[in-house]
Order: C-alpha cells, then structure tokens, then sequence
C-alpha cells in the first residue's frame, strides 16, 4: 500500500526515483486538463480536442483514454465514429498493442451505454496483455471489468499488476481504492490510494466525491464535506459522478450528524440541478415524515466553500 507521503514523494521526483508520473509531463498535464475541465463544463468538443492531444503525448494513459471515450459517449454517434476508427487502425497493425488497448475500452464504453461488447472487450486487453504483459493500461481494463462483474479478487490482482508498471495510474489507485472500501470494508487502506489523487489531478472531479465517500465511512465528517462540495464546484455541468451525487452524499453526512436544515438545503439544490433526483426526493420526504428526528432549533451552517489544502 502507497502511504498519502510517498505518493506526494514519487510526484514530486519521479526521475530521481525512476517511477513513471504521467503527470509530471507538462504538455500532457495541461491538454489533461483542459479537457477535463471542458468535459465538467459539458463543452465536449473541446473536451475531446484535449483528451486528443494529450494523448498524443501520453498514448497509454488511462484515465485520458477513458475520458475520451466518455466524452464520445455524450454524443450520439461519436462513439461508433471512434470505434470505426480504432478498429480500421487494428486492422492495419493487428500486433500493435495500444490498437488492441485503444478499441478494448472502447468496446467497454459501448457496453457501458447499453450494447453488449463485452466479449469483445476482454478479447483485445487479453490479446494485449499477451502482446506486452508487463504494461499497465490492458490490466487497467481488465481490473475494471473485473470489479464490473463484482469480482473483487481478481479486479485487485489486475490493478496491483499494472501499478507494477505505473504506481501512478489514477484509475488503477481510484478503483483499489473502491475495492478496500466496498468490498473489503477497509475504507482507511483505500483512503491511502487516493487522497493524493485531487493535488495530481485537481480538475478530476469525480475523485473529490470518491474521497469525501472515504472520509465519510472514517467519520471524518468536516473533510469530508469539504472534498463533497468541492466535487460539486468542479463538475459544474452536473455530468459526472460528483455532480450527479455529491449533494446526497452531503445530505448523508448533515443527516448523520442531525444537521436536518442542511440536509434539506442540499437536497433542494440536488432536485434543482436535477441530480439524484428520486433519491433526493425520498431523503426529503423521510425528513419531513420525522424519520430523522425532529427538526433542530439550531440555525443551519452553510456548505463549506474553500477547496481541500493541498499537501506540502
């Protein structure tokens, strides 16, 4: 397990130690993250242009890969356009691994939007795994299928191979990170994986709503409302998973802690922006049923507004 320390330690020399940082490379890092932040503001043609260029400086990165399919995805017919594409590439170069990798999770992808590409999908990472075992971004794929098919073990050994390669792999570190906490009820050895991640990748918003979830299972209530709304302020659009449920994952947190006025103010603004809206609506209406309790005379706080510090 990578300690908080000596993930903020690789990041910060990543040559000296001989360890891969995709992030330490300024071209991609910046095309990362102006995607990432036209993707969040639901600008998806100039999220794809940066998804796009930083992979052309990074070809393997998978949270790059992902989000460019995520971002094709938003549009309909851009995902077919993509996978034409990646399979007239594998058809020119049938032993190129990133070709295998590329269409791979792209098949995962239509799958993910209701087309069963499955068998597919594990057929190109497994080919590609063959062709270069000792890679990251197939056992990446695999690992997310794996978990997908809530097989825990298995997802773990995929994610753990290719941190042999890439220790700073952000989608292998998030999805151990959820496997400690979901299925090995381990939330504090999942919390070391990620609570990193938001000083690497800072206009990664769904990585916020997925520490705040860490932190709210560890009873650390204040950080964890602050990593929540932060998540919301960055996923402006409301487009990905901290802007679709950080307002109920808000409301949890102020429910546990009897806070019922904040609770209903989140929810509000949850049915607002129409996010998690049925289960706002049901938190809502157990409240207001007295389910919680009674409503406290206290006045309610506001929803903490500053960004996590960052560690030194």
């Amino acid at each position: 397990m990578l300690a908080a320390g000596l993930i903020g330690l690789i990041a910060a020399a990543p040559a000296a130690l001989g360890i891969r940082n995709d992030y330490a490379n300024a071209a991609f890092n910046t095309n990362l993250s102006a995607g990432l932040r036209a993707f969040y503001s639901r600008d998806f043609p100039a999220a794809r242009q940066g998804f796009e260029k930083a992979l052309a400086v990074v070809p393997d990165n998978t949270l790059a890969i992902s989000f460019l399919n995520a971002t094709a995805v938003q549009t309909p017919g851009d995902l077919d356009t993509l996978i034409n594409a990646e399979e007239d590439r594998l058809g020119k170069a049938p032993k190129d691994y990133m070709a295998h990798v590329r269409l791979g999770f792209s098949y995962m992808f239509a799958s993910a939007s209701g087309r069963n590409r499955d068998v597919d999908a594990r057929e190109e990472l497994n080919t590609a795994v063959t062709l270069d075992p000792k890679q990251p971004a197939a056992h990446v794929g695999l690992g997310i299928m794996r978990e997908g098919e809530r097989s825990a073990n298995r997802a773990k050994v995929e994610f753990l191979a290719a941190m042999e390669s890439d220790k700073n792999d952000v989608l292998a570190r998030e999805y151990l990170a959820r496997i400690y906490q979901v299925d090995l009820k381990d939330p504090q050895r999942g919390l070391a994986y990620v609570i990193d991640i938001p000083n690497v990748v800072p206009d990664y918003a769904d990585i916020y709503y997925h520490v705040a979830s860490l932190l709210d299972d560890l009873q650390q209530r204040d950080e964890a409302i602050r990593y929540a709304t932060r998540g919301l302020e960055t996923d402006i659009g409301h487009v990905g998973e901290a802007g679709q449920h950080g307002y109920t994952l808000l409301a949890r947190i102020y429910l546990d802690e009897k806070k019922l006025d904040d609770a209903r103010r989140v929810l509000r603004a949850s049915i607002a922006q129409n996010s998690d809206t049925a289960y706002a609506q049901t938190l809502l209406t157990k409240i207001d049923n007295g389910d919680y309790g009674a409503k406290p005379a206290a006045t309610a706080s506001p929803v903490p507004t500053t960004a996590p510090k960052k560690k030194k």
